[in-house]
């Protein structure tokens, strides 16, 4: 008996995580299982990366699938076939707020559709349209990287240039630069020039009042 190709649920899955985490291997995963599945599945990419080649999506650990590179999500939208069920973006965060409509669109289309990119930038900041895809996702897998300082799950990604780390106001993109990235988790990361996060005055008012009063704390008038 011939096999007929599995049911497409539309949905949106989104992946992130810091660089080194595994999202593009996972990205691949997916990709893989619903081609198995004999579901019709495109690829994209954003031109202007080019690590592994102009035309593939590949993991650190050698893993990869062919991709269609593109420059804007427009561009990725007129490139998608009628016939495709599965749209796979690799490195999202690239292709700006456009992207967010273009995958509403495809999903409301009938498509399944999986994003994988960095939810946040060098700096520990949300990276461009990340955070809205995880709003508007039905799926959201965020994966770990391990700190190359101190062993334990990582999910920030440092930015160093010659060797030290990079300034909070350098560009969140570079193109052609000679930076290297580590993944690292929050107490290990450095960013100079990070402005400080303090909490404000009425908010610390009110937690040493909650200190002082458990029942208050707990909401009990």
């Amino acid at each position: 008996m011939e096999r007929r190709p599995a049911p497409v649920t539309a949905r949106l899955e989104v992946i992130v995580g810091s660089m080194f985490s595994g999202k593009s291997e996972e990205l691949i995963r997916r990709v893989k299982r619903a081609r198995i599945a004999r579901l019709q599945v495109q690829v994209f990419k954003p031109s202007l990366d080019d690590r592994y080649g102009s035309t593939r999506v590949a993991s650190h650990d050698g893993g990869a699938v062919e991709a269609e590179p593109v420059g804007t999500a427009a561009q990725l939208l007129a490139r998608v076939a009628p016939g495709t069920q599965v749209v796979a973006i690799d490195e999202v965060q690239f292709f700006g707020f456009e992207v967010v409509p273009a995958c509403e669109a495809l999903v409301e289309s009938g498509r399944r559709v999986v994003c994988a990119g960095l939810d946040m930038d060098f700096r520990g900041e949300p990276f461009g349209p990340v955070p809205e895809l995880m709003a508007r996702a039905e799926e959201v897998t965020k994966l770990a990287a391990i700190c190359v300082r101190c062993g334990q799950p990582a999910s920030r990604t440092q930015r160093l240039i010659g060797g030290r780390p990079a300034h909070y106001e350098d560009p969140v993109i570079l193109v052609g630069a000679e930076e290297v990235y580590e993944a690292r988790c929050r107490h290990c990361h450095q960013v100079p020039g990070r402005p400080a996060r303090r909490l404000p005055v009425a908010f610390t008012s009110e937690a040493a009042a909650a200190a002082e009063s458990p029942e208050r704390g707990m909401g009990y008038a």
